[in-house]
């Protein structure tokens, strides 16, 4: 007869409750699939979530992982709910709502792609299930919060949009379907303030000063100004019907107009005493045709009156990297424009010029100041290291990062930066930016003979431009240092155009300016 240990039967008992509690508290939680997936959909947010992991791990210009992309991703949705939180123990992601446990789950491989995907979808149901202020949002604003969570860690330039913002940015980059109009929007009134011209609105007979009252027979009153273009704008073909009020007519106007492709305008065109001025504003993809057409122009109305050429690049924030490079190229003949260095192996590019000279050897200045960024920098950069222009204004903005755009299937897009910028000269402009020629920083009022003293000044300079073309892509203070020697400023005066007047009229002057440029001191020596 064996006899029992009388604290191994409770020891026991006690011992199997334990193991089964740890187990049930790491144990996945499990959620109702009929709610689940009545709350989210889950299938279309993992393919859209698998796009942009996958690109953005593939492409971004700095190593990534897409397991940490999806955490920021979903740490993103507490930006909506403060109480949600997902964080990672070892291999497990936990996800709590306040003090409660919502659910652990295997984190997958740091690079699985669809892993990580089907996560975040499945965590994004959790947290609408969960919480009253992700269940009242729309399935895009959700989207939005990860997105942003997992951009917001790389650095600034790299963004998402969603389907409706993301067309606004194709069609500021390729154009869209409209008619030709520029408004604004007077109290509750759509005024037209801008005709283009040779374009369907002009062509119909709408005028500058017209109040535009419906759209159809939908009323214009009280509508924000994107509801408003969004009722303009359609397919290329379509029609859209407008009523108009006139002032000096006492009947309201209709017109019925046919959409055509247009491309916002990014080049506005004038002359002084033989001097073109050309005032490019962004660079989308007519902008280099625009110059050419705006130089063929000058030639044909001033012909050998014609002196010279000012590119107005100030307040440009950049565009369309390949539009900058074809109007360098209108003007370089041969030589290096730019090159391209990312981590991704289509990163990498060379452009080389091959053009003719549009300007035909007539001296050329580049207006440049602190919010002249990106693909205005390339422009002015390029011309100066190459010595066919003078840049005039302050230190540039200094973005000197290539981003490319990925396409997603809820149509909309993330903006991924992927490369840096490498000037002819081999300075990164990233943190730097274009140095000026003549620096204009803090000069203001009577400038008559300003240009003939900035010239006298140059030889201060000379440590800067030098030092500037040898700044390597570290030495973040060191940059900063640079730029205080001319400061970025906001130039919205005529001081630099008229110094360009007093550069291009005294050719001394212009050739004195271009002296310290490169190709310049190559010839020189």
């Amino acid at each position: 007869m064996t006899r029992s240990d009388p604290f191994r039967g409770p020891a026991m008992r006690a011992a199997a409750v334990l193991v089964a509690w740890l187990a049930a508290a790491c144990a996945p939680v499990p959620l109702p699939p009929s709610e689940d997936a009545a709350a989210f959909p889950r299938d279309a947010a993992s393919e859209i979530f698998s796009a942009g992991y996958g690109s953005i791990s593939e492409r971004y210009i700095e190593p990534v992982t897409p397991a940490a992309l999806a955490l920021e991703g979903m740490r993103g949705l507490s930006a909506i709910d403060p109480e949600l939180t997902v964080g990672r123990s070892g291999d497990t992601i936990v996800v709590s709502s306040g003090d409660r446990l919502v659910a652990r789950r295997p984190a997958p491989g740091d690079d699985d792609v669809e892993g990580w995907a089907a996560l975040t979808s499945e965590v994004s149901a959790m947290g609408r299930r969960n919480s009253d202020e992700l269940r009242e949002i729309s399935e895009e604003k959700l989207y939005e919060a990860v997105f942003d969570g997992m951009l917001s860690n790389l650095d600034i330039y790299s963004r998402y949009a969603g389907a409706e913002e993301a067309r606004d940015n194709r069609a500021k980059r390729e154009g869209f379907g409209g008619i030709g109009i520029r408004f604004r929007i007077t109290g509750e009134r759509v005024l037209v303030s801008h005709i283009m011209p040779n374009n369907p609105a002009a062509k119909a007979g709408l005028k500058r000063g017209d109040v535009i009252t419906h759209v159809g027979a939908v009323p214009l009153a009280g509508l924000a100004k994107g509801e408003v273009t969004a009722l303009l704008r359609g397919k290329v073909h379509s029609k859209v019907e407008l009523t108009v009020e006139r002032k000096g007519s006492d009947r309201l106007l209709r017109f019925e107009i046919e959409r055509k492709h247009i491309v916002p305008t990014t080049v506005t065109y004038g002359h002084e005493n033989g001097i073109v001025f050309l005032k490019v504003t962004s660079f989308n993809q007519r902008t280099s045709r625009s110059i050419a057409e705006k130089m063929k122009k000058a030639r044909k109305t001033l012909g050998d009156e014609l002196k010279g050429l000012v590119i107005d690049l100030r307040g440009n924030p950049g565009g369309l990297l390949k539009q900058s490079v074809k109007v360098a190229n209108l003007f370089l003949t041969q030589g290096n424009i730019l090159s391209t260095r990312g981590r991704h192996p289509d990163s990498v590019q060379h452009y080389e010029a091959d053009g003719r000279d549009i300007a035909e050897g007539l001296p050329v200045v580049v207006l440049v100041d602190g919010k002249s960024a990106s693909a205005a920098e390339i422009v002015a950069s390029a011309l100066q290291d190459r010595g066919r222009a003078v840049v005039i204004g302050t230190a540039s903005f200094g973005k000197g990062t290539v981003q490319t755009v990925i396409h997603l299937p809820n149509d909309g897009e993330v903006t991924l930066t992927w490369s840096r910028l490498m000037t002819p000269s081999g300075y990164l402009l990233h943190g730097l930016g274009v140095f000026p020629d003549l620096c204009t920083s803090g000069v203001s009022g009577n400038v008559h003979g300003v240009a003939a003293e900035l010239i006298a000044e140059r030889a201060k300079f000379a440590p800067t431009r030098s030092a500037w073309r040898k700044t390597g892509a570290g030495g973040e203070d060191r940059r900063r240092e640079l730029r205080a020697s001319c400061p970025a400023q906001r130039r919205r005066l005529p001081v630099e155009a008229e110094i360009a007047r007093q550069v291009i009229a005294d050719r001394e002057i212009y050739r004195r300016a271009l002296y310290e440029s490169p190709a310049t001191a190559e010839a020189v020596e």
